[in-house]
């Protein structure tokens, strides 16, 4: 289930999270200008993260406008311009489906390698290129070139990341042991203090919702009284390998890693350590892995609440440090 906005409930669900120039860009774009995003990734520059997450919360907006459309058609030769279209192009790909969106991602697919052409050490065209092998084209050589395009331009990119963990999963192109071992591996390897060491949080809230939602006779008719975050092993590693060594500048992404880390120490009962997560998360809310579980906006409400009511009740979560 979708959040749904809602008064008094302290929830911001803007799709831009806390990036402030991201939401007044995000404005100028649904009027048909493309000036704002023009100058927003201008201003961006090399942080491939920050990059990356503006140009997809651009994308999801560009769609269904022509904003990308018109800034290509004026500036063809602009890696910035080609970039955002490719996302466009992307995610018009995607809504239409693996059939009819084929002319679509072939359309993504030359405005990748284009944009690549224009900005040699951007990664951002072969992540969008993973996307589009994980709907349109599963081979599992070509994905293997793709992602060693975007190791070579920078080796620990999260969405990178996450856009091949959810290659993986069992109801796209992997299993579940492949996906586990894959999320583990990456998370053991890659240093200290990035979210990297978040996948396997991911791959374990995909394993439930996909046994909910394929094995609801011998599974889901236990509901979350056996669900998989009670004395789950991976909580911690993720709290040594990212929580307690990450950078002091949050990425781009922060918000939906924070959610998946919440998530788990809620539902695994340690409650008061999920405090100074859910202090840094704030209003953002996300609706994945909390949907995966019931209705997204009441579970973390109610999970948020009972954090709080387990510090002021004395256990005393961790010693807080900043976001």
């Amino acid at each position: 289930m979708r959040f749904r906005r809602g008064a008094g409930q302290g929830l911001d669900l803007h799709q831009a999270r806390d990036d402030l120039p991201l939401r007044a860009v995000l404005e100028d774009a649904a009027m048909g200008r493309w000036e704002g995003p023009r100058d927003l990734l201008a201003a961006t520059g090399a942080d491939w993260d920050r990059r990356i997450f503006r140009l997809q919360v651009l994308a999801r907006a560009g769609a269904r406008l022509r904003f990308a459309d018109t800034w290509a058609r004026a500036e063809p030769r602009s890696g910035d311009a080609l970039a955002l279209l490719a996302h466009v192009q992307a995610v018009r790909s995607m809504i239409s489906g693996a059939g009819a969106g084929r002319a679509e991602m072939e359309a993504s697919w030359a405005t990748c390698l284009a944009a690549a052409e224009a900005t040699p050490a951007d990664p951002s065209p072969w992540v969008v290129m993973l996307a589009l092998l994980r709907v349109h084209a599963p081979g599992r050589d070509v994905l293997e070139q793709v992602w060693a395009e975007v190791v070579r331009r920078d080796p620990y990119n999260r969405e990178a990341h996450h856009e091949l963990l959810t290659y993986l999963f069992p109801r796209n192109h992997g299993s579940g042991a492949e996906m586990f071992h894959w999320a583990q591996e990456q998370a053991d390897t890659a240093p200290r203090g990035l979210p990297i060491a978040v996948l396997p949080l991911v791959a374990l809230a995909e394993s439930h919702r996909h046994r909910m939602e394929t094995d609801a006779g011998s599974y889901g008719s236990y509901g979350l009284s056996i669900h998989p975050w009670i004395d789950c092993p991976h909580i911690d590693p993720v709290l040594d390998g990212w929580w307690r060594h990450r950078s002091p500048r949050p990425h781009a992404q922060f918000l939906d890693d924070a959610n998946y880390l919440a998530h788990a120490l809620a539902f695994a009962g340690r409650h008061a350590e999920a405090y100074e997560v859910f202090r840094a998360v704030g209003p953002y809310a996300s609706e994945v892995p909390w949907s995966y579980c019931g209705d997204a906006r009441e579970l973390f409400l109610r999970h948020r609440e009972w954090a709080v009511r387990a510090v002021r009740d004395g256990r005393r979560p961790p010693r807080a440090r900043r976001r």
